[in-house]
């Protein structure tokens, strides 16, 4: 398996620990790795280990939490790092913006943009694996597909 690939499967996986974080609360390791598996995302424990370790996650009366109680304030990465990993494919539509994702990561590339409160970018709404970008307007569309499609040949 290629370094790039073992990259992107272990920013998928941190997605996906962030993404179940934020949805329910999760009390073991063995709890997680079931959650993880619902989104086909099969880990061992050793890996399930340290990508908590990682996430500097901490486990409290309430479940596994991040570094100061939300995932905002856990270092998470960029709209970049996320689309470049998990976007497939880039349309634009006037001023709207239709990315094609893999499975299951919609959602994460919706909200790494949306953290990152980009000028062109109005709002998201994330499927499975979809995301619709609005924008303000067909130019600023325009510039965003255009940086979307060269994340893509990167």
């Amino acid at each position: 398996m290629s370094r790039a690939s073992q990259t992107s499967m272990k920013a998928h996986r941190h997605n996906a620990i962030r993404a179940i974080l934020t949805e329910t609360p999760v009390f073991s390791q063995d709890e997680l790795r079931r959650n993880l598996l619902r989104r086909n995302v099969d880990v061992t424990q050793a890996t399930l280990s340290r990508d908590i370790h990682e996430l500097s996650l901490f486990k409290g009366p309430n479940g596994y939490a991040f570094p100061n109680g939300t995932v905002e304030d856990a270092e998470l990465p960029s709209a970049d790092e996320v689309f470049s990993s998990f976007g497939l494919g880039v349309r634009q539509a006037l001023n709207q913006i239709v990315v094609r994702t893999a499975t299951g990561s919609a959602q994460p590339v919706a909200a790494a943009l949306d953290r990152e409160r980009l000028a062109e970018v109005v709002g998201t709404i994330a499927g499975d694996d979809t995301v619709l970008i609005i924008c303000e307007d067909q130019k600023m569309a325009g510039q965003l597909r255009l940086r979307l499609e060269k994340l893509l040949e990167a």
